[in-house]
């Protein structure tokens, strides 16, 4: 049953952080236009006269963008441009009593976990039957799919357990359900989400069932490619590796964030395995799945990493020669067991790591990507910019990973298409190519 009509009223939703967010921003609205209301999405328009901002707490720099994004709307309000504004997600989850009384123009504060709650006080009904039906604000050709919430993981420099809670999958019915109903609205290709990827299925199932999900994720007609997010390393199930070896439609990609390469500092940061099991896991995963590009995150600046556990991990880079690679600088967040450790490492030489070993990680992508010349690879066209149709191979994901550009003067494809493209000159990030037949 519906609620009443509000066609007087706009909504825009604003979304922060990461693709997880996206996905409990899609559910919002698609709740929200199922009661009627109008709702846009990142709109920079002023025409809405509500605004809910779904906010990232997961570091320093999201928390203060979160925080500032709230402020300028506040802003707006005091002003008589907004009749009433609504903060959810992370940052409202973990901080909602600071933040209720620093920003009083916010009308309502909602976790993570809340949103029949947001719903209610916007007088609409929450309705069951969505479930696995939301709206993607994507490129229709791909979306995310969430497998689960929370995570069961100790990391000592993670606040996420106490912003998402404990590790809670979804069962495979009703992702196989939600994968359907996508590859009816023309979806493609699938990036399977969650905060660890490894432990699905512990929970419900009593063990993991992560290749499980994929074997049936394959059978839905119309998904062509699917990609793993944001695994674990220390036990990591090598059925994993079986399941991309013979499931063509996975892409031979693992988002697998490791963190550091020096066993002290992978000690303190809790992470329960050691330098030489993480080099072995990713040699594993080579052997088993050739080609396959492993995609990573580093974190430099933790408490007490000296000059000479920072250049173990700069060798780690080197040795391992990863496909993809981010670094983010720690950020000492309250609550976290590393909260308790001295953040000794200073801003300046934080940002230095950083873009130390990013310097490092261009080189190894400049050198993979001039490997790929005269190779013609599948690739999927995601939009045109300027006088370039922009796509990706299935080893690169959405935003975060490299690209690939043909000449929209002398070639034509369809965006959500595949097309074949012949390479024909790589740069640090990007690779430029024709189509072929």
């Amino acid at each position: 049953m519906k609620a009443r009509s509000h066609k007087q009223d706009k909504i825009n939703v604003i979304t922060l952080g990461c693709s997880k967010n996206l996905v409990d921003s899609e559910n919002l609205i698609t709740q929200l236009r199922a009661n009627d209301y109008e709702v846009v999405h990142d709109s920079e328009e002023e025409d809405a006269n509500i605004v809910i901002v779904n906010t990232c707490g997961f570091i320093d720099v999201a928390k203060q963008e979160s925080i500032d994004t709230i402020l300028a709307y506040a802003g707006v309000k005091s002003e008589g441009g907004l009749e009433k504004l609504y903060v959810t997600g992370c940052l409202s989850q973990r901080y909602k009593e600071d933040l209720e009384k620093e920003i009083p123009e916010v009308d309502a504060w909602f976790g993570t976990l809340e949103l029949p709650g947001l719903l209610a006080r916007l007088n609409a009904n929450y309705q069951h039957e969505l479930i696995g039906e939301r709206l993607i604000t994507t490129p229709p050709h791909y979306a995310y799919l969430k497998i689960s919430e929370g995570c069961n993981r100790t990391c000592s420099f993670c606040a996420i357990p106490l912003m998402r809670g404990k590790h809670v999958s979804r069962t495979i019915e009703s992702l196989v359900g939600e994968a359907k109903s996508l590859a009816k609205r023309g979806v493609k290709e699938l990036m399977l989400i969650a905060q660890e990827l490894t432990y699905y299925g512990l929970d419900i199932y009593k063990k993991r069932e992560l290749p499980a999900l994929l074997d049936t994720l394959c059978e839905v007609e119309g998904i062509e490619w699917i990609r793993l997010h944001y695994a674990y390393p220390s036990k990591f199930p090598l059925e994993i590796f079986d399941a991309m070896a013979r499931q063509p439609k996975v892409c031979n990609y693992l988002d697998i964030p490791l963190q550091h390469g020096a066993d002290g500092v992978l000690e303190r940061m809790r992470r329960q395995i050691t330098r030489a099991e993480t080099t072995e896991l990713i040699k594993t995963a080579r052997q088993m799945v050739p080609g396959i590009a492993i995609r990573t995150t580093m974190l430099v600046g933790f408490p007490g990493e000296t000059e000479e556990e920072f250049e173990e991990l700069c060798d780690f880079v080197r040795e391992m020669e990863f496909e993809r690679l981010g670094v983010f600088q720690y950020s000492h967040e309250e609550n976290t067991s590393a909260y308790e450790l001295e953040d000794d490492v200073s801003e300046e030489v934080k940002a230095d790591r950083a873009a130390r070993l990013m310097e490092i990680q261009q080189e190894i992508s400049h050198r993979k990507n001039l490997e790929k010349v005269n190779q013609t690879y599948r690739v999927l066209f995601d939009r045109k910019e300027g006088g370039y149709f922009v796509g990706r191979t299935e080893l690169d994901s959405p935003e975060v990973d490299n690209e690939v550009l043909v000449d929209a003067k002398s070639n034509f494809v369809r965006i959500g298409d595949f097309a074949n493209v012949k390479v024909t000159s790589a740069a640090e990030f990007d690779l430029f190519g024709q189509v072929v037949e």
